[in-house]
């Protein structure tokens, strides 16, 4: 009898399409480097400016030239993805994470600490993001909209692991507490990057599970993103990609100002420091409904609208930043901030494979997240430099609050799929 089960489970493993071990894989990478590389960094804020005197702007500015990096890199690396495919490239981010968090337990001097942050963003941003993407589009395409949302709800329930981080740098200091976070990134991150493969033909398969004669019969009802190719050159001529890179610099400027800052915020505004971590924990994984939801929407309804919807929410969040003393201004905040960013991290993948197809979409997602670090540059070394001169985050978050509301409009430009061809 217990044969049988066990022929039976095993038999239901093989049977499942090998692109969702591949998503798996890449959703708990995504975890771990999420945390350590984005959301976990705002928890080392105070501890640094208690032990070096440093100001908000100059420890801000460490993202900005995670941002400048990120915005050259990631570019690069989505070339080379669509040339010497993800696996390497995924095994190369993971590794130099750890080296960076390894060098920045070191640290006595500014430059150390953003030498240190440099290479953290060399694995983290510039790599294993693009990496990610373009695996799970070359597995998936019918569905790549609910992969894409599964992938990045990975980077959302890294929140969880925030309150973590901020428990080893109250109890153990920061210096110990990044040796153990470069460690367990190697850790875990080294054996599941070997889970992946390129593409599926590589394995005899096809995307999404598919038969081979259900290739051969066409498109299924939403069309087939790995049938809609494109030229490079041509695809940087065409305003869906323009008005979505641009959306996406806007996106990730409020995003990261809102990350790297809201902890000094709420300490500004006396909130407890283990109360502010669970709150920097929930832009996070609150962000999961809105990756999985507009993922899986974004399936179902034309993909700009889905965006703008997710664009919208962000803002109306933005706006009630100004008020997060109020408890029940803050579930609101909770509700709309990250539900709407983290909806747009899952539809940018899926609207950019729906218009330019497979085969240059490792190019056109390393260079919109480029386009879109440079936002990140901006975002919070802005938004430090303000706090510095005026005292207070008001004026900040009013800026970003209409920074988002055009970003809305740049994705309302964007036409839907069927009404222009390839996004003209």
């Amino acid at each position: 009898m217990n044969d049988t089960l066990r022929s039976r489970f095993s038999q239901g493993l093989n049977d499942i399409f090998y692109g969702w071990w591949i998503l798996l894989a890449c959703f708990i990478i995504s975890i771990v480097t999420g945390a350590v590389t984005f959301f976990g960094f705002t928890a080392f804020f105070d501890p640094l400016v208690k032990e070096f005197g440093w100001s908000s702007t100059q420890i801000s500015f460490a993202l900005s030239l995670r941002g400048i990096e990120m915005s050259m890199l990631s570019p690069v690396v989505g070339f080379l993805v669509d040339r010497v495919g993800s696996r390497r490239l995924a095994l190369c981010g993971v590794i130099t994470i750890g080296i960076g968090f390894i060098m920045l337990s070191f640290t006595q001097e500014l430059w150390m600490f953003y030498a240190s942050i440099i290479l953290i963003a060399f694995g983290g941003g510039g790599c294993t993001g693009v990496v990610m993407m373009h695996v799970i589009t070359s597995w998936f395409q019918s569905k790549v909209g609910l992969a894409l949302g599964i992938l990045t709800s990975g980077f959302g329930a890294s929140g969880f692991l925030v309150p973590v981080i901020v428990w080893l740098i109250d109890d153990f200091g920061w210096r110990t507490a990044v040796i153990i976070l470069g460690a367990g990134t190697w850790l875990i991150g080294i054996p599941l990057v070997f889970v992946i493969r390129n593409t599926p033909e590589e394995c005899g398969l096809h995307p999404d599970g598919r038969k081979t004669d259900m290739l051969k019969t066409g498109r299924s009802e939403k069309g087939d993103a790995g049938t809609n190719q494109i030229r490079f050159a041509d695809a940087l001529k065409k305003r869906a990609f323009l008005f979505l890179a641009l959306s996406e610099a806007v996106r990730m400027m409020v995003v990261a100002a809102v990350i790297t800052h809201i902890m000094p915020y709420l300490n500004v505004l006396h909130i407890p420091r283990a109360t502010a971590g669970l709150i920097a924990a929930g832009l996070s994984v609150i962000s999961i409904l809105g990756r999985l939801g507009f993922g899986w929407l974004a399936d179902l309804f034309d993909k700009p609208h889905t965006l703008a919807i997710s664009m919208t929410m962000m803002s109306l969040g933005m706006f009630l930043l100004f008020y997060v003393e109020f408890w029940w201004v803050m579930v609101l905040f909770l509700l709309l901030f990250p539900i709407g960013y983290g909806g747009g991290t899952s539809v940018r993948g899926a609207l950019l494979g729906e218009y330019f197809g497979r085969a240059v979409f490792g190019r056109l997602i390393g260079l919109v997240m480029g386009i879109g670090a440079i936002g990140a540059m901006i975002g919070p070394t802005l938004t430090g430099f303000i706090f510095d001169t005026t005292g207070s985050y008001h004026a900040a978050w009013i800026g970003l609050g209409i920074a988002s509301c055009f970003s809305v409009v740049l994705v309302l430009n964007i036409r839907p799929k069927g009404k222009s061809p390839l996004g003209g």
